[in-house]
């Protein structure tokens, strides 16, 4: 399950009863959100989604392939490769949700990482921290992964867990780690024919926009932290944003100014949405 890091903030609060009852009394998507699609790339060339595209991230539950939404960003391993065939013949662009910087005990390739590589947990059952230093031990499990996203068809990679140097990982992990791992997992999706995004990792930004073709962001805007997402919208490419507490008028505005594809999600992540629409 993706996370913010910090100490696992996302399943660190509960919201309150009033917000829980006005969100169960919403829709999965609003009446008036039109039915986007994006257009698949040119041949020879990977997919590389521009700002205020649409997106639905859903992680748990059946996957409701009813949404609106022009991308949708699901689980790598749940997901089959004949829902991404479906999903791409309505003209939506799919993204392979993996973990790339913790290992998780309930994926059928656990059991091929070494006990040395496993750190400390993460904040969410049955997860650990990787040593990311250990990149030449990493490489092919992860690319092992990467493969099953690109036979999968699925035209781009959400890494999660990209910052693992700002947290108790049991590793003494650099931000020169981060910034070598991470670059090596951009390369993996890469040579995969496959775009890649920068999960939260909000420091790194700068050096390494220019390797990542999108961003995927949890609670910038609780943290009063959205505008330093603005590279990628600089240069071309979305940012898919996503916030868990308060209500969707509270924040919408600014993603609206600053270009952002943004939704209203549950800490589940389930279907269920809320979507800000661009900005006039």
């Amino acid at each position: 399950m993706s996370r913010r890091p910090r100490g696992a903030v996302r399943g660190g609060r509960a919201l309150s009863l009033a917000v829980l009852l006005l969100l169960a009394a919403c829709t999965t998507q609003g009446p008036d959100e039109p039915d986007d699609v994006a257009p698949a790339p040119p041949p020879g060339q990977r997919w590389r989604p521009a700002p205020e595209v649409s997106w639905q991230w859903q992680l748990s539950g059946k996957l409701d392939t009813s949404v609106k939404a022009a991308v949708y960003d699901v689980d790598g391993f749940n997901t089959t490769k004949e829902q991404v065939s479906a999903l791409e013949e309505a003209g939506r662009r799919t993204i392979c949700y993996l973990s790339t910087g913790a290992w998780e005990e309930f994926r059928p390739d656990a059991g091929d990482f070494p006990e040395e590589l496993l750190g400390e947990g993460n904040g969410w059952e049955g997860e650990r921290w990787l040593d990311i230093r250990r990149r030449a031990e990493l490489e092919p499990l992860m690319a092992k992964r990467f493969d099953m996203c690109r036979e999968k068809g699925f035209d781009a990679v959400e890494p999660d867990n990209m910052d693992g140097y700002r947290n108790s990982t049991g590793f003494p992990l650099t931000a020169e780690d981060q910034l070598a791992y991470n670059r090596l997992i951009a390369k993996l999706a890469h040579d995969r024919g496959m775009a890649v995004g920068l999960k939260n990792d909000l420091d790194q930004i700068p050096q390494l926009v220019g390797e990542f073709d999108f961003a995927v962001n949890e609670q910038c805007a609780e943290y009063e932290e959205c505008e330093r997402l603005t590279p990628f919208i600089a240069a071309g490419k979305a940012v898919f944003h996503v916030e868990y507490e308060g209500r969707i008028e509270q924040w919408c505005g600014q993603s609206q100014e600053l270009r952002l594809s943004s939704l209203q999600k549950k800490y589940e992540l389930d279907a269920w949405r809320q979507f800000c629409p661009p900005g006039d």
